[in-house]
Formats: structure tokens, sequence, C-alpha cells
């Protein structure tokens, strides 16, 4: 699944809109590394938003398509 689609799927970011903008703007980056919004999530996988104040940091626990508003915090862990 595209790094962008993932972030509003978990509901870390809310629109996917502003998910791809964080994203060209290199505030996201995964395992270290800035990624495109075209990257391919995968379990494991550690992202980092540093939008705001306070960086967030998670660990892609499960990835999934359609994911309903109870069960987006399942996709991931905060770390």
């Amino acid at each position: 699944m595209r790094l962008d689609k993932y972030l509003k799927v978990s509901r870390l970011i809310k629109r996917r809109t502003i998910a791809n903008e964080a994203c060209d703007a290199e505030k996201v980056s995964v395992n270290g590394k800035p990624a495109r919004a075209s990257y391919d999530v995968k379990e494991g996988d550690v992202i980092e938003i540093s939008m705001g104040r306070t960086p967030l940091k998670v660990k892609v626990v499960k990835v999934a398509e359609v994911v309903g508003k109870d069960g987006a915090s399942d996709l991931y862990e905060v770390i």
C-alpha cells in the first residue's frame, strides 16, 4: 500500500492530499530516510512524522486497505 494512503487509512493524517504534501516536504520518513508518497509500506516499517511540535514515531503492525474508525489504531504501535 502506498505511504500516503496508509497514513490516511490509519488516521495518522486526516486527508490523503495532506499526507502527500507532507511527503513532498520531507516531513515523513520511513526507517530513517525521507520517503515519497509512493513508497510501498510493509509490516515492520518505522514511520516518523515531524509535523507540529512533537514528532510522532510509529511501527507498522498491519497493512489493510479498508479499516473502520475503531480498528485504525490496530494498524500501528507508537514507539
